[in-house]
């Protein structure tokens, strides 16, 4: 068992793991931000643009509440009367908020790419090329590095 424990340990304080982790809780705040933005700040004037519906309530009552028969007010009134409801509007704020955080993470890794890119660039501009041409032993003359016989010369050329 203290076997374990002390794999788990070294698991646990990877540099990996760490980052992970707070990338995840990172990611759980995002996500809290766009449900925020899509039910406060898109949807009402969407809903108004729509002839005022509201969509955090737009739902259909499938089998009536054994406490309070239909129609209901609001979900939530549905919700306490024991509805059964399809929340369609709940869902479609949902499909709204994956469209903003899929297109925010595309983004973000779009930007990863384009700036690794660059830096892969930078690194091969920087690294050595190999010679196109060589020197002729015989008169000092530069030749393609692929040549025989010296062009200037004519002198046959050592295999290397």
């Amino acid at each position: 068992m203290k076997g374990i424990l002390t794999e788990f340990k070294k698991f646990a304080m990877r540099g990996n793991v760490m980052d992970m982790a707070v990338g995840i809780i990172i990611g759980a705040a995002f996500g809290k931000i766009v449900d925020s933005l899509v039910k406060d700040i898109i949807m009402p004037p969407l809903g108004i643009l729509l002839g005022k519906v509201d969509f955090a309530n737009l739902f259909f009552v499938l089998k009536d509440g054994p406490k309070v028969p239909a129609p209901y007010e609001s979900l939530e009134v549905a919700k306490n009367a024991g509805a059964i409801t399809i929340n369609a509007g709940a869902f479609l704020n949902t499909i709204i908020s994956f469209i903003i955080v899929a297109f925010a993470v595309f983004m973000l890794i779009k930007a990863m790419n384009t700036l690794q890119a660059k830096l892969d660039k930078k690194e091969a501009e920087a690294a050595p090329k190999a010679p196109t041409t060589k020197e002729c032993p015989y008169c000092m003359s530069q030749i393609a590095i692929k040549a025989t016989r010296c062009p200037h010369c004519t002198s046959e050329l050592p295999k290397k």
